[in-house]
């Protein structure tokens, strides 16, 4: 089973039922039959702090044997210190690995009106986090597009329904490596 645990971007906020990165990650795993189970957990407007207080229950239901971890996006948004995001993102890849789950750990970034520090140390983080933490990491869940205003949503923020092939592409060349052939 792989559990994604995120925010909106995970959540496929704004699109239409079934049509998310989430939902086509579980239609490819059955196209290549590689008998994984998708469980979607993410909840839009989620930080690193809230996953860190509800990863505990979700790991201990789902039992995954991977944690594709998308969080962060809210933390920058809120201007929330960077140094804080990392000890959430590291306790949840520990609690994960804990729970005998690998993890995946998907990066953002943030607008450049944060200013340049504070931009240059958010994105730094994802991978200082997946270095130090020895994970998988996908260094920019919307790599290849950010800057492509036509594949988002009115809001600007969120990405449209096709985007959501590009997001799955950028995830599983990442998340393919670490499937094994059959979960156990």
């Amino acid at each position: 089973m792989i559990l994604v645990f995120g925010d909106s971007l995970g959540a496929g906020y704004g699109l239409p039922l079934g049509r998310s990165w989430v939902d086509l990650l579980q239609r490819k795993l059955d196209a290549d039959k590689l008998g994984y189970r998708v469980v979607n957990a993410s909840i839009s407007g989620e930080t690193t702090l809230g996953g860190r207080h509800r990863l505990g229950v979700a790991l201990e239901r789902h039992r995954p044997q991977v944690v594709v971890l998308e969080l962060g996006a809210n933390d920058g948004l809120r201007g929330q210190p960077v140094h804080l995001m990392q000890d959430n993102l590291v306790a949840m890849i520990k609690a994960s690995r804990a729970a005998g789950a690998q993890v995946l750990l998907i990066g953002m970034r943030v607008p450049p009106n944060y200013g340049p520090k504070y931009t240059r140390e958010f994105h730094a983080v994802f991978a200082d986090v997946a270095r130090t933490q020895r994970t998988a990491l996908v260094p920019f869940l919307l790599d290849g597009f950010a800057d492509q205003r036509d594949l988002f949503q009115a809001d600007g923020i969120h990405p449209s329904e096709q985007a959501q092939p590009l997001i799955l592409d950028t995830v599983w060349k990442a998340l393919r490596p670490i499937l094994s052939p059959r979960p156990q």
